[in-house]
């Protein structure tokens, strides 16, 4: 048997049923990883008292014979999540001391289901980043490095960097984070770990932290695409207390996982062939396009024409959408307070002091472009373009199953030489920004190396409420992939 935090979490409930090992020793395990790779900062908040104390609830569960789901599975949580009688950030300065009295709806599903929690994740600040540069709390490394200059630390990609690079480090066994832009699925392509993207609406936004409440989707990320499907199963569903949950109904996610995509046409876009894409990625792609076809599939050439306009929309519906959720940020209610002479002087102090310089540029942008006068020119077009980029994957969708595209178009780059351009670095999403203006779901799973030895993903498309597909194709990619390596490893290292 592999060491325990080498284990899927599949695997693992399967050791766990068969007493092969506790929750507890499986808890202990984690939170061992946790001390040793605590320089890549992955962690803001490890609640370690209370991982043993769920742990052993687990074994109890389990030796009663009515183990759940996820019965001692532990697991860590983007710290966007609101935790009840645990400190929540949002990696930002402007929370310092912000402790929720509630739990979010997702995580209260999972320890519903038997997880545990070892912790909250580092990620960029209220989730605005592609690189995890931008948290309060310090940048988070990537557990990888370049067989060419192993001496480089690299970034993990974000918003979610934390949640990624702990379950690539072993850390934990699998993460919970948020994807508004990509920011699920492009960290996990860059950590060499499985983002999964739900359909907007199937997990409740409740007791999330919330970007751009339009856009914002929870999903899993995890070392397999069965162990996604698993989580999913637990996470999804119906919730009263957010009006955008959708009432469809869940279905068996792991059941789906049949391994056989003969007969399903994949749609190949045009418009991904972009210039930047790099040439390894790109192979990578007609790489995957092989497998697939090899499977059985049907490969077919789609047009996706709205596709440049994808990233201009989303940065302006994104950020007007955070200017208006980050206004009740103002030192009164909750967080931090810098004082003032006056209430108007006071806020002004709280929000300069409070909020990083890339979640003042987005709230600048936002506002702006919900001003009088531009509003109409900026906001109400980009909704209408929106809806056509929509309109182009509904239009797709008639005469294809799936669709298949990298997810971001070239590997990790390193902590000290981003781009040093905001708009360059938002080019990073590239892939991944029309998923969510369009709702659907996505799922990234690792397919291969870079030359230098780093971890490159490949995104599979669905339709609305059709993760099953998703899921049944990413795991056809995952197999014909082989892609065994772990990160501090060399390619060859086992998972």
């Amino acid at each position: 048997m592999d060491k325990l935090t080498d284990l899927s979490l599949t695997a693992a409930r399967r050791h766990l049923a068969a007493g092969d090992f506790t929750a507890v020793e499986l808890t202990e395990a984690h939170l061992a990883a946790i001390q040793e790779t605590a320089g890549l900062n992955a962690y803001i908040t490890v609640t370690a008292d209370a991982a043993l104390a769920m742990a052993a609830a687990a074994d109890q569960r389990e030796a009663a014979g009515n183990a759940p789901a996820m019965n001692g599975l532990p697991i860590g949580v983007k710290d966007l999540f609101c935790t009840n009688g645990v400190a929540t950030t949002a990696a930002s300065h402007i929370l310092d001391g912000f402790v929720p009295t509630y739990e979010s709806t997702v995580s209260q599903q999972l320890w519903d289901h038997g997880a545990v929690m070892l912790g909250k994740t580092n990620l960029d600040e209220f989730a605005m980043g592609s690189s995890n540069l931008s948290s309060y709390y310090g940048a988070v490394e990537n557990p990888w490095r370049r067989t060419d200059k192993p001496e480089e630390k690299l970034v993990p990609g974000g918003s979610s960097g934390g949640s990624a690079a702990a379950v690539a480090a072993g850390s934990a066994m699998a993460s919970i984070g948020t994807d508004t832009g990509g920011s699920v699925r492009q960290p996990a392509a860059l950590n060499g770990v499985v983002g999964l993207k739900p359909t907007y609406g199937r997990c409740s936004r409740w007791g999330i932290i919330a970007f751009a409440s339009s856009l914002d989707q929870a999903g899993p990320i995890t070392q397999t695409v069965a162990d996604a499907a698993l989580m999913l199963g637990c996470m999804a569903g119906h919730d009263a207390k957010d009006s955008t949950s959708a009432a469809q109904p869940v279905p068996d996610f792991s059941a789906a996982l049949s391994g056989d995509i003969r007969g399903l046409k994949i749609g190949i876009p045009t418009e991904y062939r972009v210039a930047g894409l790099s040439a390894e990625v790109e192979k990578l792609w007609n790489t995957g396009i092989d497998w697939l076809t090899s499977a059985g599939a049907e490969v077919v050439d789609i047009s996706l024409p709205l596709t440049s306009y994808a990233l201009p929309t989303y940065y302006i519906i994104a950020p007007a959408e955070a200017s208006s959720n980050l206004a009740r940020y103002d030192g009164v209610r909750y967080g931090l307070r810098v004082d003032g002479d006056s209430l108007e002087e006071m806020y002004e102090n709280t929000r300069a002091a409070g909020f990083g310089d890339e979640v003042q540029r987005r709230i600048l942008v936002g506002t702006y472009v919900l001003s009088a006068g531009y509003y109409d020119a900026y906001y109400r077009k980009a909704q209408r373009v929106r809806q056509l980029i929509r309109n182009d994957f509904i239009d797709a969708f008639k005469g294809v199953d799936a669709i298949l595209t990298p997810t971001t178009p070239s590997a990790a780059f390193g902590i000290d030489s981003p781009p040093l351009d905001p708009v360059e670095m938002y080019l990073l999403d590239i892939f991944t920004v029309t998923l969510n203006l369009a709702g659907l779901p996505g799922i990234s799973v690792p397919a291969g190396l870079s030359q230098h030895g780093l971890p490159l993903g490949l995104q599979v498309i669905g339709r609305p409420w059709d993760e099953a597909t998703v899921l049944r194709v990413g795991e056809v990619l995952e197999t014909a992939a082989g892609f065994s390596h772990r990160a501090g490893q060399r390619a060859g290292g086992k998972r």
